[in-house]
């Protein structure tokens, strides 16, 4: 079955008759532009002014039809029940902005306790609580977007799942799948960063992230340099111009095949380096491998790997 089969397509008007007064026909049609439920045998109109039920949106297939739905907040993975659950506010008023007895305010709160009980009751809701936590906290930290926080919750549900969790600090694995999320995606975050921003070492977020890869057949693509271009040289305050030299540098680098094995990120800072030395603007290496958060030794190994491999005549 196609997907636009799949999509089940109903009259948005309620039909109150099911037969023509008429000519007795069956064959009634509903007309959604002008409310009218009109006989196709003899043209008669059966009903005219009908309400229309049906919401103000159109949906083309089944996943807009989904995602368009008026029954609640979409289901997030990145809440530990995905957002099924209610809750109940800590408003001590009713709907007019009167103010709760005595007796009302205390079974409110008496519900309102056994309501965040009910959300948290075993072993496994209480994991994801607290790993979509640390997630949700990374995630806002690192300005990193909602799809990408959603793509890290799937492949810790997948983790824990799996019995990988077991023996091993939540917050490291969580920061793992955030990390694989940001690599599966392309989005420039590299491990420092991360481990900066978590609770745990670089080491142990390292070992987990690579014990995810393992466990669950992740295939990673290959970073690209050219996504650290415009991060590094905002920081640095650097011009567009030099940005689109330093990408050429990238790709005539990619062509030749010197990137490979080397770190994503001091390759960037150096091509950057290389292309306001080109374009005439003085820049330090210091003031390039802080604005890449990387050392300035790495920075001057790149530099001259680009500049011996490209034949790259530089100013001093």
């Amino acid at each position: 079955m196609s997907e636009e089969e799949d999509v089940e397509v109903r009259p948005t008007h309620t039909i109150l008759v099911d037969r023509c007064p008429e000519c007795g026909s069956t064959n009634l049609v509903s007309d959604p532009d002008t409310g009218e439920v009109i006989c196709s045998d003899c043209g008669l109109v059966v009903q005219e002014s009908t309400m229309d039920k049906g919401p103000e949106w159109r949906a083309f297939t089944q996943e807009e039809k989904k995602s368009r739905s008026r029954v609640g907040i979409p289901i997030s993975f990145s809440v530990h029940d995905k957002g099924l659950s209610t809750s109940i506010d800590k408003v001590d008023r009713d709907a007019l902005g009167r103010k709760l007895p005595l007796s009302s305010r205390l079974q409110m709160w008496r519900l309102r306790k056994w309501q965040i009980r009910s959300r948290v009751q075993s072993s496994i809701d209480r994991n994801l609580a607290q790993a979509m936590t640390e997630i949700d906290r990374l995630s806002d930290k690192l300005a990193i977007p909602s799809a990408i926080k959603e793509r890290a919750a799937v492949i810790y549900r997948k983790a824990l799942e799996q019995g990988l969790v077991r023996g091993r600090s939540i917050a490291a694995i969580a920061a793992a799948a955030l990390y694989a999320a940001c690599r599966l995606s392309g989005t420039p975050r590299n491990l420092k960063e991360i481990s900066e921003a978590s609770l745990v070492g670089r080491k142990d977020i390292a070992r987990c992230y690579r014990l995810l890869l393992r466990e669950l057949s992740l295939a990673m693509p290959v970073t690209d340099p050219a996504i650290y271009i415009p991060k590094i040289a905002e920081r640095a305050n650097i011009a567009g111009h030099i940005q689109t030299l330093a990408l050429k540098i990238l790709n005539e680098a990619r062509q030749k095949r010197i990137s490979a094995g080397k770190d994503p990120v001091g390759l960037a800072a150096a091509a950057l380096y290389i292309a306001a030395a080109l374009a005439g603007e003085k820049r330090t290496q210091k003031e390039i491998a802080d604005a890449a958060n990387v050392t300035e030794v790495t920075v001057r190994n790149r530099y001259k790997t680009l500049k011996r491999q490209l034949n790259l005549e530089i100013p001093d």
